[in-house]
This record gives C-alpha cells, structure tokens and sequence, in this order.
C-alpha cells in the first residue's frame, strides 16, 4: 500500500504505509539524528504534533520494551524512516515497532530516501508536511500546526520519610525526568502550567522544576508571571523548554530555529569550566544570546557547532537551566549530574516550607 508524505514547499515522497494503514495525519516535519532510543523519541512529548523523520537507515531492529516510554502512548503524529524491520533481535523486546504504531494509530511511511529528506529540511527548515493514502495538491492543501500544551494530573512519588520536596511543572514532561530526580530523600510532585503560584506554594516545595514541553515557547506566556514569582522563593531548574521559559520570564527573547537541535550527538561547551559535553537534544526553538545581556540572567553554555545558547543561571540565586536533556533517554551521560546540583542547590538553600 502506498503513502504519500507531501511537504508545505511542494515536495512529495511516495513510499510504503506501515504503521496505522488507515489513519492520515498533518503536523511539523522534523528530523532526528538518533541511531538508537526511536522507542523514548517516539513517547517524548516534545514531540507532539511533530512527525518524525529519523535519519539512520534502518530502525525498529531492537523492538519495544517495557519500562522505556518517556509518556504513557506515542506523542509524535508520524514516522518517516528509510525501512523499518519486523525482524527484532533483543531479549527485552515485547512488540516490533510496527506492531507497536499501529496498536497505537499511529502511521508511519518507509521506503523513502531520508537523507534527501533531511537536506531539503535543513535548506527549508522545518515545515507542515501531510501524510496521506492518496496524492494531494500541496498549493491545496489547507494544513495547520499548533502547539498544544500537555496537560497531566498532579502525582506524586514518595517514600513515606521527611524529604526534600521538587515540584515539576510538567509542560510535556519525560518520564526519566522525574525517574532521575526519583532518590532516596526526595519527593516529587508533578502539576500542570494552569498551576498559580498559590498552588505550588501550598505544596511547601524545596526546589522548582521547569520541563521539557513541545512548541514555542511563547505559548506559555501565562505562565511567566509565576515564573517570576517562584524564582524569588525558590531554586528552579530547567530543561529544553523550561530554560526557554526562564529566559522569557526575565526578559530575554526567543527565536524559531531553521531546522532545530534533533539528536544525541551534540556538543555544548560549558563556558564556566571550559569542559565539553555530548548532549541529547529535542528542540526547535531557542533563546537569543544576545537578548540575554539585558537580563539578570548569564549565559553558561553553548553549542559548539552554531553558538546557540545552551545554559544559563541566575548570579546570586540558585537559579539555572540547560537548553539540552541530562536525563538522558535516550542520549550520553555527560550532563546526568547536573541533578545532584539541583538536589545540593535545594540541601544549600532550602525552599519555603
């Protein structure tokens, strides 16, 4: 059965349907560079909307597993890959990939040469894209993309002791996110961005967690006067979108990227040690650098390859956030410790209880 994947300037690549034969779909065309962990792209939540053109050639060899979902069901809209196997080699796979798109309605497209796709992406940067059963007129074509914010209930992990308290403000959240600040000594609270201040105060928190999220930044306008409050009272930090928030909560500015930072092979200089790390990233939007030198805020880290920035912290609070994800999944390990120095931020200083 054929599937036809037709892009906003034209373009149409026709392929093979796999995944969910039936379903046809609209979204923002992206590209990851990732050679594993197609499982925790898929479950990202930063990917809402989104369909997914993974560059390596051949994925869904190792399946899916238990326990390695970033959310509870696939957040992408499609995915576009060279082939994808129904052959699985690894003992902890329980479905094939395949199996696993269409359990969820999710469509895929194979057979397409991706490496064509991915430049004509970088020329262009990302754009909507259709994937449809039958051709389509592309100048026709009315196609619409929109943020949407993910919404999830409050939860909490607890192990029953006095503990340090971090409330996540969960913008579309990673579920190895919340697993990495999971330790003994800590309790974690997850509550949605319609939360006002009054709402996390009442949960006497230690620490402020910013999430990960799909979409721009500004979006979330709403929530920046909280923002603002929380980081008079409390150590905050954010990942990917939450960094992108606490720029804007203190006057910087945000941009949309040509083709985004979509990989686990990219390298961020920290400016304050010189050391550089190999970092996993998911985002199409970042803070302008420049626009920082009018804030409280100082710039901690770049990526090495366009200068973009990649870290900030606020001088004099316990305040900082990484434009890329140290939770890792999937990705290096480099920046993993970056939790321990929120937990030691929250030890130092404390919240108000």
């Amino acid at each position: 059965m054929k599937k036809y994947l037709t892009l906003e300037n034209g373009d149409v690549f026709v392929g093979e349907a796999c995944g969910d034969l039936g379903a046809e779909i609209e979204g923002e065309l992206v590209f990851t560079t990732n050679m594993t962990g197609y499982q925790e792209n898929l479950t990202d939540p930063s990917y809402k909307n989104q369909i997914i053109t993974f560059t390596y050639p051949l994925i869904g060899n190792y399946g899916i597993s238990l326990g390695t979902s970033q959310s509870d069901e696939i957040q992408a809209s499609a995915v576009v890959v060279r082939e994808m196997t129904d052959e699985v080699y690894h003992y902890q796979s329980v479905i094939s990939l395949d199996a696993f798109l269409k359990q969820q309605k999710v469509p895929a497209i194979s057979g397409i040469d991706t490496r064509q796709l991915t430049k004509i992406i970088r020329q262009y940067g990302t754009m909507k894209a259709s994937l449809t059963n039958q051709p389509i007129n592309a100048k026709k074509a009315e196609m619409a993309h929109q943020s949407s914010i993910v919404k999830s209930a409050t939860r909490s992990v607890t192990d029953g002791q006095e503990n340090e308290h971090v409330v996540v403000v969960d913008f579309g959240v990673k579920a190895n996110i919340v697993r990495s600040l999971q330790r003994p000594g800590i309790d974690v609270t997850v509550v949605t961005p319609e939360s006002t201040f009054e709402d996390i105060s009442e949960l006497h928190p230690t620490g402020i967690l910013l999430s990960n999220g799909p979409g721009d930044p500004t979006d979330y306008s709403d929530f920046l006067p909280v923002i603002q409050k929380l980081q008079n009272q409390y150590p905050i930090f954010g990942i990917c979108l939450g960094h992108q928030l606490l720029a804007l909560a203190n006057g910087a500015s945000t941009y949309k990227m040509t083709f985004g930072h979509r990989g686990s092979n990219h390298p961020v200089r920290d400016l304050v040690t010189g050391e550089i790390y190999m970092t996993s990233q998911n985002h199409g939007y970042a803070v302008d650098i420049d626009s920082v030198k009018s804030t409280p805020l100082e710039v901690t880290a770049t990526e090495v390859n366009d200068q973009t920035c990649e870290g900030l912290r606020y001088p004099g609070k316990p305040i900082f956030s990484v434009q890329y994800h140290p939770e890792a999944a999937p990705g290096p390990h480099d920046a993993k410790p970056l939790f321990d120095k929120f937990i030691e931020l929250m030890h130092v200083n404390g919240g108000v209880h």
